[in-house]
């Protein structure tokens, strides 16, 4: 494993930001986000990217933009010199409306933003910004740039698409949902409508959003330097063991727990 990857040590080459979007637009934005990085005098750096449930739309210089579907798994990017990358991520199941198509079409693919929306989403991204601060400054002007964009290409929000969106929120909110058929009787649904609505709006299966859901929590707690006792933790996320545990994370975020919690400073090496 690359030691720049290690406690935290990504952050001396790379910075990233974050912004929300406006009123209008949260019902289809979840956030707005930019990273930069500088290897400059540097061997390129090959970054994990873990699999997500979020549609993205992003954008690299002057390139046209491109739009990512939701990721079943982990993938990397090479990256070298210096570079700029903003982005939006839309809220899960709330990127339907934007489309003739089911989300499912997009898992795991990236297409051009032309071929999908009819407005110009042209979006020039500065380069590399000097440091965190010039960054929000620079990004969030992007986003104010992009808001313009989205606007004149904003589909209305149908019943399904909030429905699904929804359902995908209230994963994330509640731990304690474990299984489809416990998020089914929480909706007052069947099960196959589920899978139908996760399919045709969501373009991941409710079973698989629970497990990336209940493997964020891990994330979100190596994230704040949380102390974990794993067995105890594969127990709470509904796992036998923490075997169990672990195969699962391995095929999902490509690292096993106790190689990816080297990443996070305040980790000690899972037993």
């Amino acid at each position: 494993m690359d030691t720049r990857g290690q406690r935290g040590r990504w952050a001396e080459f790379q910075t990233h930001w974050y912004g929300s979007p406006s009123a209008d637009l949260v019902p289809f934005v979840a956030h707005y986000w930019a990273v930069e990085w500088d290897l400059r005098g540097q061997e390129p750096f090959r970054q994990l990217l873990p699999p997500h449930v979020n549609v993205h739309l992003s954008f690299v210089g002057s390139s046209p933009g491109v739009v990512r579907g939701p990721a079943r798994r982990f993938s990397h990017r090479s990256l070298s010199g210096t570079g700029r990358v903003f982005g939006v991520a839309f809220r899960p199941g709330a990127f339907r409306p934007f489309l003739t198509v089911p989300v499912s079409r997009l898992t795991d693919q990236s297409v051009p933003a032309a071929s999908i929306f009819t407005h110009d989403l042209a979006l020039t991204v500065a380069s590399a910004a000097a440091d965190a601060e010039a960054l929000a400054v620079s990004a969030g002007a992007d986003a104010v740039a992009v808001e313009g964009l989205l606007r004149g290409a904003l589909p209305v929000m149908d019943d399904a698409a909030a429905a699904a969106r929804d359902a995908v929120e209230l994963i994330a909110a509640e731990p304690e949902l474990m299984r489809v058929e416990a998020l089914a009787t929480r909706l007052d649904v069947g099960v196959r409508y589920l899978q139908r609505l996760f399919a045709e709006h969501v373009g991941l299966g409710p079973k698989w959003c629970i497990r990336r859901y209940r493997l964020a929590e891990i994330t979100s707690r190596l994230e704040a330097g949380t102390p974990i006792d794993w067995a105890s933790l594969a127990f709470e996320l509904g796992y036998a063991d923490q075997a169990h545990l672990s195969r699962d994370f391995t095929a999902i975020l490509g690292e096993p727990p106790s190689r990816y919690a080297l990443r996070y400073p305040s980790q000690p090496r899972p037993r």
